[in-house]
C-alpha cells in the first residue's frame, strides 16, 4: 500500500481500509448471527448433557451452522486486522494488545466450539459431550473474549476520537452483558455480532462521507 510523506496517511490508504473494515464486519455479523440462530434452533436448550438432543428435522441447520462459521472467523480476523490498521500509529499499545489477543483468543474459541458441535451429527456420539463442550466454550469463553474485544475496541474508539459517544456508550454496555451473563441468558450471544454490524454500518458510512 502506498504511503504519502512522514506522518500523513495516503488517500487510498484512508479509504479503502475504513471500506475493508465496514464490509468485513457486515459480513462478519450477519454470517456470525445466522449460524447462532440456526444452532439455537437446533439444539433449543443450548446446554450440553444427556438431556439435550437434537432437534427432529434440524440436523439440516446444524449443518449450516457449523459450515458457516469458519467464514464467520476469516472475516472477523479481516474485520480485525483492518480495523487495527487504521488506528496506525496513534494506537495505545496496551489496549492494542487486549484487542488483538481478545480477537484471536474468540476466533480459537469459536472454531473449537464448531468442531465440537460437528460431534452432534455424528448419529454414533449419544452422550451429549459434544454439545457440552461446545456450549461451554462459546458462551463462557468465548463470548467473555468478545466481551474484552467489544470494551478494548469502545475504548480505543474514545482514545482516539473514531467513535462518537454513543457508540461508545452501546460498546460498553454491551461489553458489559457478554461479560456478566452472556453464558446465562439465552441469545445473549447476538449481542456480539449486532453489536459488530452496527459498528460496520457506521465505518462504511463515515467513510463513504469521507469520500
Amino acid at each position: 500500500m502506498t504511503q504519502g510523506a512522514p506522518g500523513t496517511t495516503s488517500p487510498a490508504h484512508d479509504l479503502s481500509t475504513p471500506k475493508a473494515a465496514g464490509l468485513a464486519g457486515v459480513v462478519f455479523a450477519v454470517l456470525l448471527a445466522a449460524a447462532m440462530v440456526l444452532a439455537r434452533i437446533s439444539l433449543p436448550e443450548g446446554a450440553g448433557g444427556e438431556e439435550v438432543a437434537l432437534a427432529p428435522g434440524r440436523r439440516g441447520e446444524l449443518t449450516t451452522a457449523v459450515e458457516l462459521i469458519p467464514f464467520a472467523g476469516i472475516a472477523f480476523l479481516w474485520f480485525m486486522g483492518a480495523l487495527r490498521q487504521h488506528t496506525g500509529d496513534a494506537e495505545d499499545r496496551f489496549i492494542a494488545t487486549v484487542f488483538l489477543g481478545s480477537g484471536l483468543v474468540f476466533v480459537a474459541c469459536l472454531f473449537g466450539a464448531v468442531a465440537a458441535a460437528a460431534t452432534v451429527l455424528d448419529a454414533d456420539d449419544p452422550t451429549g459431550f459434544g454439545r457440552h463442550f461446545a456450549y461451554t466454550l462459546l458462551t463462557t469463553y468465548g463470548m467473555r473474549m468478545a466481551a474484552v474485544f467489544v470494551l478494548a475496541t469502545s475504548t480505543l474508539g474514545r482514545k482516539l476520537g473514531v467513535l462518537p459517544r454513543p457508540l461508545v456508550l452501546i460498546g460498553t454496555v454491551a461489553g458489559l452483558v457478554l461479560l456478566v451473563v452472556g453464558s446465562t441468558l439465552p441469545w445473549s450471544e447476538l449481542v456480539f455480532p449486532a453489536w459488530a454490524l452496527l459498528i460496520s454500518l457506521y465505518i462504511l458510512r463515515t467513510a463513504r462521507r469521507n469520500r
